[in-house]
């Protein structure tokens, strides 16, 4: 298979795609051929921009504002793409925001946004689609996790749990939709280079570069490969597996 039409004929939803590791993935997807549907929620200049960037390659790219943390906007997100796109094969839940605290400070507030966003996001989204795939009997989805998911970080504990929970997920609804040929993988970046942390302070950087095998950070490149390849009729026997893509950074 030539991999420059890898996805050629497929029609892909990102959520989160106007920026960081979103917009990567939306780019991978475009530059093997997908169709790409992508959501933002307040980024509307830059999902505008990369909606005419996918569509110069080739594509067929629309920029949809929805918040993927609500359950009927959701909903009315795939009914939305069914209807432009005429179909809807890969899922990549990809939204997700930090609310950083310890515990002892943390805000129940903090709590519920980072629940919300990175864990019921990917229930409302694939809730709203699984009765497509199932009755096209195909589809890969995706949903993006953290290396912190598989073994916690101080500071981090409502965004590890939430993250955590997305491979749960993912492991029982691959167990469910398997007879259906339906794959669900998960992906777990690890310190990946993006507009957030490159505005770390420099010593928390060279911290977590210390603790990777690989001596350096990740890539988004790097991660939406792997994305790429899971969204891929060559990863045709892979369902139920956490993916880390961390350079060896040891997550426990």
């Amino acid at each position: 298979m030539n991999t420059t039409t890898l996805l050629q004929g497929k029609i892909a939803l990102v959520t989160g795609g106007s920026r960081g590791i979103g917009m990567g993935i939306a780019r991978k997807l475009a530059s093997q051929g997908a169709d790409i549907a992508f959501t933002y929620k307040s980024s509307q200049q830059s999902a505008l921009e990369l909606e005419k960037e996918l569509q110069a390659m080739g594509v067929r790219a629309r920029a949809y504002a929805s918040d993927a943390a609500d359950y009927a906007q959701a909903e009315k997100l795939i009914e939305q793409i069914l209807a432009d796109f005429g179909g809807l094969e890969i899922i990549v839940n990809n939204a997700g925001i930090t609310r950083d605290q310890l515990l002892i400070r943390m805000t129940e507030e903090q709590w519920d946004q980072v629940m919300d966003n990175n864990l019921k996001s990917v229930f409302n989204v694939c809730k709203h689609a699984v009765r497509h795939l199932m009755k096209n009997r195909k589809g890969s989805i995706i949903n993006l996790s953290s290396v912190v998911g598989r073994g916690g970080n101080a500071g981090q504990s409502n965004y590890s749990a939430s993250k955590a929970g997305v491979i749960a997920f993912t492991q029982s609804l691959a167990r469910e939709l398997g007879s259906r040929n339906i794959r669900c993988n998960a992906v777990a970046p690890g310190y990946i280079e993006t507009e957030m942390t490159g505005q770390l302070d420099p010593a928390v950087s060279e911290a977590w570069n210390a603790k990777i095998p690989l001596g350096r950070p990740g890539t988004v490149d790097e991660v939406a490969e792997v994305i790429a390849f899971l969204a891929s009729d060559r990863a045709s026997y892979v369902t139920g597996q956490c993916w880390n893509v961390c350079g060896g950074l040891d997550p426990a």
